[in-house]
């Protein structure tokens, strides 16, 4: 496909799933790292339907995607070492951030941080940038089980259980390994979580 067409195809493609999102619907993408059940990580209803697909209790919290570190700040507050820390990852990194604010509050951790991960895998960066807003991205497992290395090996049933699936990168065999994750303090502290 010529990659102008391909990048077309793409517009569309993040256009119908924020579209999905932004109705409180529930998603199946790829990302930076593994494949992604999502949803418009503001709508609480939409964050309990993750938990409902995921079988998990919604005392574990879920990871955010973002597409551009400057929203950030908008959700949670950011110690200066968060940008050094970004800065620096040669491959992808989630923060946890303290005092998260304006996102739905079963996603967040019992202290009232938020993890977020800024992507620069195109296919979700550009679905982000579509939403405006950050969006979930949790593993596509049932809680307990393995997460999927690729699409091949999400399970059908959460496949029947999302209102999208996005169309794209289905056919890779490669693995793909989670995030690093890490956690900032206020006072420009952090530890290595993953």
């Amino acid at each position: 496909m010529h990659i102008q067409q391909l990048n077309t195809q793409i517009e569309q493609i993040s256009q119908t799933a924020a579209n999905i999102m932004q109705k409180g619907g529930v998603i199946l993408y790829p990302t930076d790292t593994i494949w992604g059940i999502g949803c418009d990580a503001t709508n609480p209803t939409a964050v309990q339907k993750i938990y409902t697909i995921k079988q998990r209790c919604d005392s574990k919290a879920l990871i955010t995607l973002t597409h551009d570190v400057n929203i950030i700040s908008q959700y949670a507050n950011i110690p200066s070492v968060a940008y050094q820390l970004i800065k620096q990852a040669i491959s992808p990194l989630t923060i946890i951030y303290p005092n998260a604010k304006l996102l739905a509050h079963n996603l967040l951790s019992e202290d009232g941080s938020v993890a977020i991960r800024v992507t620069n895998e195109l296919v979700s960066a550009t679905i982000c940038k579509y939403m405006r807003v950050p969006i979930t991205s949790t593993s596509a497992n049932v809680s307990g089980m393995p997460a999927p290395q690729n699409f091949n090996e999400i399970s059908n049933s959460i496949k029947q259980l999302v209102d999208y699936i996005v169309p794209l990168r289905q056919d890779e065999t490669q693995k793909h390994t989670p995030s690093r994750i890490v956690k900032v303090f206020e006072n420009n502290s952090y530890t290595l979580i993953r």
